[in-house]
């Protein structure tokens, strides 16, 4: 059968890469065609766009890139409507997505899947609608979210979390040692505080150059930034100068396998960073300080913004946003976490609880199943 897929950033490409290969296995006779990155491109088939074309994230920069983002849907829409799959497989990425999923299903009349729902229950619950008219399945990553979905008369599958099986798969197929992973990147004998500073060129300005900062406090630890997928090593090089830090591509698993502590964005990586049992600080640029916390507390529709808190419907790691991202409290943060036994067990449990409610691996390959039962002829 052809499998069409559109997945706008890195951890969807990882996420729909994964994806691919168990309809693969579930379907000897499987052909994709898609939008988005490297990952997905080895499993095979055709990529169509990559996402570093597509990625635009903010007001201004989405309005800047206007014209940009209407030829790649008009592309998307074009290139669909010739290949004629069976079902078109979306991966997040809202925006673009949903828009895609109407003219699918309005003007091409064919089945819509969505694979990882985009966070409505955070905000713009309005999107319900057009999951109601456009998209025939939901498949949750999320163990809260079928609830939530209940609420708005609207049935998902919970699938697991592929994060899961990711790191899962990580650890039983490529694990590197400690002595192996410090050789192979250089590094000095010390212990290492992860910087994640996120996925996105504007995340990465914004957040970085603190993160360095704080690091550069402890200088009995050594910084070491796991480099964004798509975004190349010269981007970085400005935000190094005059700090003793290390930068490591297609890595950041073994760098969390071997770290102390991380930093890290707000998204994907805090789960990652709690599967890998790193105690972190959550810390994400937000311009407006105050303004941006009122909002958040008084417009969106949860009290979190990371997946670990989340998941876990309690605080586990601090998130400092908004008002509260600033180098004092990060340093004061990843001080208690290095100092503090007490705390830093406290935060561990915290993640037993969080693997425990995620679930086994096999994600990818249950909705994979359930995809194929339901096109299959």
């Amino acid at each position: 059968m052809k499998y069409y897929l559109i997945a706008g950033e890195a951890s969807g490409d990882l996420h729909a890469s994964n994806l691919m290969r168990a309809l693969k296995a579930a379907d000897t006779q499987a052909d994709f065609r898609f939008l988005g990155g490297d990952l997905m491109q080895q499993v095979g088939g055709t990529l169509v766009k990559h996402y570093r074309e597509m990625a635009f994230m903010g007001f201004i920069p989405v309005l800047m890139n206007l014209r940009t983002i209407l030829r790649n849907m008009e592309l998307c829409k074009e290139d669909i409507r010739n290949y004629r799959p069976d079902v078109v497989i979306l991966v997040d990425y809202p925006g673009f997505n949903l828009k895609i999923a109407q003219y699918v299903k309005t003007q091409l009349h064919l089945p819509v899947h969505y694979y990882i729902s985009p966070k409505i229950w955070a905000w713009k619950q309005y999107r319900i609608k057009a999951f109601r008219k456009y998209v025939d399945h939901i498949y949750s990553i999320l163990p809260f979210e079928p609830a939530f979905f209940r609420k708005l008369n609207y049935e998902v599958d919970y699938v697991g979390n592929p994060s899961v099986d990711s790191v899962t798969a990580y650890r039983e197929n490529h694990p590197i040692d400690r002595m192996s992973f410090y050789r192979m990147n250089r590094l000095e004998e010390k212990s290492i505080i992860a910087l994640l500073a996120g996925s996105r060129r504007q995340e990465i300005k914004d957040n970085l150059p603190v993160m360095l900062r704080v690091a550069a406090r402890y200088p009995e630890y050594q910084a070491v930034i796991g480099g964004a997928p798509g975004i190349e090593p010269d981007y970085y090089a400005p935000y190094l100068q005059g700090y003793d830090a290390h930068l490591v591509f297609g890595q950041t698993y073994p760098l969390l396998s071997h770290s102390r502590v991380a930093l890290v964005t707000s998204g994907t990586a805090t789960l990652e960073t709690a599967l890998f049992r790193v105690p972190q600080v959550v810390c994400y640029k937000v311009i407006g300080g105050k303004l941006a916390n009122f909002v958040f507390e008084h417009f969106f529709h949860t009290p979190y913004i990371s997946l670990v808190n989340l998941i876990a419907g309690r605080e586990v790691v601090q998130e400092l946003f908004g008002a509260r991202f600033s180098e004092e409290q990060i340093e004061a943060e990843l001080s208690r976490i290095l100092h503090d036994t007490d705390y830093r067990s406290a935060m561990l449990q915290g993640y037993d609880d969080i693997i425990r409610e995620l679930g086994s691996a096999g994600a990818s390959a249950r909705t994979a199943s359930l995809i194929v039962k339901r096109i299959r002829p």
